[in-house]
């Protein structure tokens, strides 16, 4: 049976949520702004599953809108109650770099008691390449969840600013390897004479994985 609007919009308004959730990732094969109208109204669907996916798919779909995407997906991060879709909002905003949400992702993050959702919203200001988000990754450093402050690590070498250098730095001896090989990715950023240094001490890390990434650091 071949995918129409018109059978993609007959499971999007089935009582049965698991049909919902199918017609909501059917319209990857429509053309985008149809899909892209006819995925809105699953954005404030009841069931947290069809809003995850919505909302997820809008890191593509907002192409066709991004003034109503911006719209769409700040309503999610703010107001939706489930940090599943609230950290899906934050990555879709960071995929379609919507800096113009930049202040909201940081009043959630101060606000929100959930590490999944500080953790995207971290990763988020790395992939949005905005620079008031230096002064808040510094910050997130000092989280007490590791999945945190390893997010933090990568999206400051994402955001280029040198000032990052000497936070990044001390890391290298961090004694959880992954944070060690996210430390030698946020390297590949810089070019100075410590972080050449500080890559080379990695390059011959116990575990091979980071070793193999600060040898690729090295040679970028």
């Amino acid at each position: 049976m071949s995918i129409t609007p018109e059978s993609v919009q007959a499971l999007l308004n089935s009582e049965d949520f698991g049909q919902r959730l199918s017609g909501v990732n059917q319209l990857r094969q429509l053309d985008p702004k149809q899909a892209f109208a006819m995925i809105q109204p699953a954005i404030a669907d009841k069931n947290v599953r069809v809003r995850y996916a919505a909302v997820s798919q809008i890191s593509t779909l907002g192409e066709q809108d991004r003034t109503a995407a911006l719209e769409i997906l700040r309503r999610s991060l703010l107001e939706d109650p489930e940090a599943d879709v609230q950290a899906a909002a934050a990555d879709s905003l960071a995929a379609l770099r919507l800096t113009d949400a930049y202040s909201d992702l940081e009043t959630i993050y101060r606000r929100t008691p959930e590490w999944l959702v500080k953790f995207s919203i971290v990763a988020a200001l790395g992939e949005l390449g905005d620079p008031r988000g230096f002064e808040l990754l510094v910050e997130a450093l000092e989280s007490e969840t590791e999945l945190v402050k390893t997010a933090a690590i990568g999206a400051l070498g994402e955001l280029g600013d040198p000032r990052a250098i000497p936070l990044i730095l001390p890391q290298i001896s961090n004694a959880d390897w992954q944070i060690r090989h996210r430390v030698a990715q946020a390297l590949s950023h810089f070019d100075s004479p410590e972080v050449k240094e500080a890559l080379a001490t990695l390059a011959q890390d116990d575990v091979e994985a980071v070793a193999l990434q600060a040898q690729g650091s090295l040679q970028q």
